[in-house]
């Protein structure tokens, strides 16, 4: 997955809630564009999971991004 495969989701207006698929075959959720960060390079994602809670993924271990509507995106590896 590339930083710019994931800015085209992150940037989409209107805002579409997607799916990150992960090497390990887990999946997180972002419902809402203030659930979803990025460190400046671009690399490490935050994602807020729950109440005061969220993961911190490496972009190199996201294999897809799926629309929650059912559209599916790149399933480049990283």
């Amino acid at each position: 997955m590339t930083i710019e495969q994931l800015k085209r989701f992150e940037q989409a207006r209107p805002f579409q809630p997607f799916r990150i698929h992960m090497a390990n075959g887990r999946h997180l959720d972002v419902k809402y564009p203030e659930h979803f960060a990025r460190t400046s390079g671009g690399r490490t994602l935050f994602i807020a999971t729950g109440d005061e809670a969220f993961e911190i993924i490496d972009l190199l271990l996201v294999t897809s991004l799926e629309h929650l509507n059912g559209k599916r995106g790149s399933r480049q590896a990283g």
